[in-house]
């Protein structure tokens, strides 16, 4: 039976799912590690590929710590921290996307052996995040983007193997900038459905109204209302 019904909850404020809250602690720690370790391995092996994803991973666990902290908000307070993470989720690609450009021009050959290997490793720490997250998918608006980060990650992990493949078999930096770009363009297809349904969630969330501020007029007449009741 839910806690509401014993009049625990606030009106407007879902019931906090206790395995929604262990699983975006794991999320966060997972992303905050795999952060560290894709940024090394990026710079040692001069793999874009790699660089943009660990900036998704350091975004990610911003955004698991983010919807910690409105669990159990209202609606109002969950879609404006949808709004904020889509937002995010967007600088994020452009910042690949610029970053891909400037590699086109003067980008060295990234290190393939080590790409994968990272990448791999990224790809089973998203895919578990993933498979917690997965009976979530279709929640509100902070819920979703959760979701939609984690999806894009592992999509993004299985890129970067790929295009460790291509680097190995073709000596040349292109499969690499070619994820990024993808990735890049991933990030903004997300964040766009991210704000369009934070935006129709603020639209439609309950408005509180606000009491009327009380005067010494609006005392006085209020008195003078109950006397004349008595």
């Amino acid at each position: 039976m839910s806690d509401c019904c014993s009049g625990a909850c606030t009106p407007g404020k879902p019931v906090v799912d206790p395995r929604y809250r262990r699983i975006l602690w794991i999320a966060l720690v997972v992303n905050a590690l795999m952060f560290g370790v894709e940024l090394a391995g990026g710079l040692a092996s001069n793999s874009v590929a790699l660089l943009a994803d660990a900036v998704d991973f350091l975004g990610d666990a911003g955004n698991y710590a983010l919807s910690l902290l409105v669990l159990g908000s209202t609606l109002m307070w969950r879609s404006r921290t949808a709004l904020f993470k889509g937002a995010t989720m967007g600088s994020y690609g452009i910042f690949v996307l610029g970053k891909a450009a400037w590699h086109i021009v003067s980008g060295p050959v990234p290190e393939p052996v080590m790409m994968g290997g990272i990448g791999f490793a990224a790809l089973v720490a998203n895919g578990t995040v993933a498979l917690l997250l997965y009976a979530y998918r279709d929640g509100d608006a902070n819920m979703r983007s959760v979701w939609l980060c984690t999806r894009n990650d592992a999509i993004g992990n299985v890129a970067v193997m790929l295009a460790a493949l291509g680097v190995f078999g073709t000596q040349s930096g292109w499969p690499d900038i070619g994820v990024a770009l993808i990735m890049g363009c991933l990030a903004l297809s997300a964040s766009r459905q991210v704000i369009k349904q934070a935006r129709a969630e603020m639209r439609n969330a309950p408005q509180t109204t606000a009491a009327p501020e009380a005067t010494p007029r609006t005392v006085a007449v209020k008195i003078s209302e109950i006397r004349r009741a008595d």
